[in-house]
């Protein structure tokens, strides 16, 4: 088996050495060969067609137009989609440098309001006819306030069952408008508010008053239990 005993690099333009392996052996057929490879290397630019292999693989790489090199951009734009790049944030290099970097949660405090159903035509009549009695209420409560400050003898419970039948009505528009935890509860005890405070002001209205609230907190609180969220709740690690 032959073995290499010396190694030389040259540039062929002008036969420049540009690497060559080093050896301390003084035998003379070794250093009769290096001084004709000296005169070889002043030489090569005379023969332009040989030692020309990595000329033309060079060219052939550099040159858009060749076979080979769209075949290697396709492959390189394969990879790239099957191994797209992976962007690192300052966050994993601390993490990978040992550093414990606790991410930011994206929301603070409760978590987000699950999103509801949305809402129908007899849902948005309810609200309004929701927001009608209440504001009823509210006028009808001032206008109590004002009488117990003409007349001593008006009873203050008045004022109080119609503020708490404001507060009932427009708290049922808002179970009815955001999701809330034991919603359906909520909706029920705002009714039974609704009713209590139209059962005690029996003497200040008629049935068909006292019929109506009722009857609209009653189609309020069925419209909050038949719009329901959307899907399961999003689960969230602490």
């Amino acid at each position: 088996m032959s073995t290499v005993l010396f190694a030389s690099v040259v540039r062929v333009a002008d036969g420049l050495p540009l690497s060559a392996s080093t050896d301390y052996e003084l035998e003379k057929d070794l250093q009769e060969t290096k001084r004709h490879l000296k005169g070889l290397s002043k030489k090569l630019n005379q023969f332009p067609d040989r030692d020309t292999f990595i000329q033309k693989t060079k060219q052939r790489y550099n040159s858009p137009r060749s076979l080979s090199t769209k075949i290697n951009l396709a492959d390189m734009q394969t990879e790239i989609k099957l191994r797209p790049p992976y962007q690192l944030s300052p966050e994993d290099l601390q993490a990978i440098n040992g550093f414990s970097v606790r991410a930011a949660s994206k929301y603070k405090g409760i978590a987000p309001t699950q999103m509801l159903e949305p809402a129908t035509l007899p849902g948005l009549v309810s609200c309004v006819l929701s927001i009608l009695c209440g504001g009823l209420n509210l006028l009808r409560g001032v206008h109590a306030i004002e009488s117990i400050l003409q007349n001593d003898d008006e009873d203050f419970n008045y004022v109080i069952a119609f503020f708490l039948g404001t507060a009932a009505c427009l708290y049922q528009c808002y179970l009815f408008a955001y999701f809330s935890i034991w919603r359906n509860s909520k909706s029920f005890l705002a009714f039974a508010l609704i009713c209590l405070s139209n059962m005690y002001l029996y003497e200040l209205r008629n049935i068909w008053q006292i019929l109506f609230h009722v009857a609209v907190g009653a189609f309020m609180t069925l419209q909050i239990r038949l719009r329901q969220p959307l899907g399961k709740a999003p689960d969230y690690n602490v």
